[in-house]
């Protein structure tokens, strides 16, 4: 009882800690950003460099509230926003009876199992009802919105030379979602439905941009606005956008191959502590269950266990490069 009491309140600790760790390194980011952009090289200070100062100022406050705002609204997401990504349509309360469910579940294996404590199975059943599903249904809308982005690229080129054959943007769309597959195929299908009811192109493809949050689908919904307004030339545009999204992908790929053996020492050195422990406990369980029984055992445990957090998360920022 008294070990997982520890365990509980060390990863408290450790959670509040790597937060702290996070967030610290944003606002040293967005500092740093700041401070280049807003920078006068010096030379003569003259009225040219004290306008242009000016206008980099501005810009760099800008671009900090845009940040902020932007943080902002990716903290509201909302439960029937989580279930848009990751392309479910059901009701919430059918998500809320199906996690009842698998709590109920939870707690009925973990109470039949006698050597688990009450404030255990109590703690378990809680993270099978809220944590369990809400981590299901953001790695579906990560797996969905990844799928999404591999396939993005031909559907625009396929958009390309539709346009370039004479057709309308609006039936391009509709040979996409008839031609491709995958969650890209309903997103392009349910855009061109809402533009047939009425809706702007521009303006459903901004709704497809909330339902795939990814910076390629706000150009592509920011271009077909631009278009809508200025007549501008959209294959070209279109085109471009194509383009810098397969370098990003290729970039992407690049960095994966190169930071793979990083992870995977990272993996086996956070997995080592593990294994051994469960070797020794194995093959002498007198000798490793002083950590267990003991007041002294429980913290030393504790605290291995936080400095082995601490350990994975400085791991991860290092290897966990963003594209």
């Amino acid at each position: 009882m008294t070990w997982l009491v520890t365990f509980i309140f060390v990863l408290i600790i450790g959670s509040g800690v790597a937060a702290s760790y996070h967030f610290g390194q944003k606002q040293k980011m967005s500092e740093r950003a700041i401070s280049v952009m807003t920078r006068n090289k010096g030379g003569i200070d003259d009225g040219k460099d004290k306008h242009l100062a000016k206008q980099r100022a501005d810009i760099a406050k800008k671009l900090s509230e845009a940040g902020k705002e932007k943080t902002k609204q990716k903290n509201r997401v909302t439960l029937r926003q989580w279930m848009e990504q990751a392309g479910i349509a059901a009701p919430i309360w059918k998500f809320w009876v199906a996690s009842l469910i698998f709590a109920i579940i939870v707690w009925a294996l973990l109470s039949m199992m006698t050597d688990w404590p009450q404030i255990a199975v109590i703690f378990a059943t809680f993270t099978a009802f809220l944590g369990v599903p809400k981590m299901f249904l953001k790695r579906r809308a990560a797996k969905r919105q990844r799928k999404s982005f591999e396939e993005f690229p031909d559907a625009l080129d396929a958009c390309v030379r539709l346009l370039q054959a004479g057709m309308p943007i609006s039936e391009a769309v509709a040979m996409v979602s008839r031609e491709f597959t995958g969650p890209l195929r309903d997103e392009m299908g349910r855009m061109y439905d809402n533009q047939k009811i009425g809706l702007p192109l521009g303006a459903a493809a901004l709704e497809m941009a909330k339902r795939i949050p990814l910076t390629e689908v706000h150009m592509f919904a920011t271009a077909l606005q631009i278009q809508s307004e200025t007549g501008s030339s959209l294959s070209e545009v279109l085109s471009n956008l194509s383009a810098v999204i397969r370098a990003r992908f290729r970039l992407k790929r690049k960095v994966k191959a190169l930071s793979s053996e990083a992870k995977a020492s990272a993996a086996i050195i956070a997995a080592l502590p593990v294994l051994v422990s469960f070797g020794l406990y194995m093959v002498n369980e007198k000798y490793i269950s002083i950590l267990f029984d003991t007041t002294k055992g429980n913290f030393l445990l504790g605290g291995a266990i936080f400095w082995m957090c601490c350990g994975v998360l400085i791991m991860r920022q290092m290897i966990n490069f963003k594209v």
